[in-house]
Formats: C-alpha cells, structure tokens, sequence
C-alpha cells in the first residue's frame, strides 16, 4: 500500500526538473499543494511548491522534523540527515 503525501512523510519527485530527488513534506499549502525540500537545492528559507499529484509518497516518516519545525529549530541539517538515512533498496 502506498502512503498518502502528508507532512513529514519523505516523497520521491515525479515531475519537472528535480524528477527521481527526494524530499520532505515540510507544509501543506491547500489539497493540491505542498512545501517540500531537501536541506541541499532546496533550502529552508526557499522551499519548493509542488503539487502532490506529481509527488510519490515513499514509505518514511519524519516526526523528529516536523517537531523541531513547530518549534523553529529545523536547520537545513537535519533534513539532510534525515534524508541520507532512507535506503531505497
């Protein structure tokens, strides 16, 4: 079973120029969007806006990051780390 893309939850890219990356669902903006990003290309103080249909939800959650997003202690970091941990093999 596939997950739904809600925050926390990593995604694989489907579309546009960052096809086949991983990210993490930072923000939901509405039902059709999302802010997500990836510590590296896509940065905390410029995350992407991607529609969810051209997200694929990956089986990894981030409930650490989503804390410390609440919070306002999320660092560019951290999502890379969180990022480096996921194995898709």
């Amino acid at each position: 079973m596939i997950p739904e893309v809600k925050r926390g939850i990593c995604v694989l890219s489907k579309k546009g120029r960052d096809k086949g990356r991983m990210f993490v669902v930072l923000y939901t903006v509405d039902a059709d969007f999302a802010l997500i990003g990836d510590g590296d290309t896509r940065k905390l103080d410029h995350l992407k806006r991607k529609k969810l249909k051209h997200l694929r939800a990956l089986p990894f959650e981030f409930p650490h990051l989503l804390d410390l997003a609440d919070r306002n202690q999320l660092k560019d970091s951290d999502i890379r780390e969180a990022l480096a941990s996921v194995d898709l093999n």
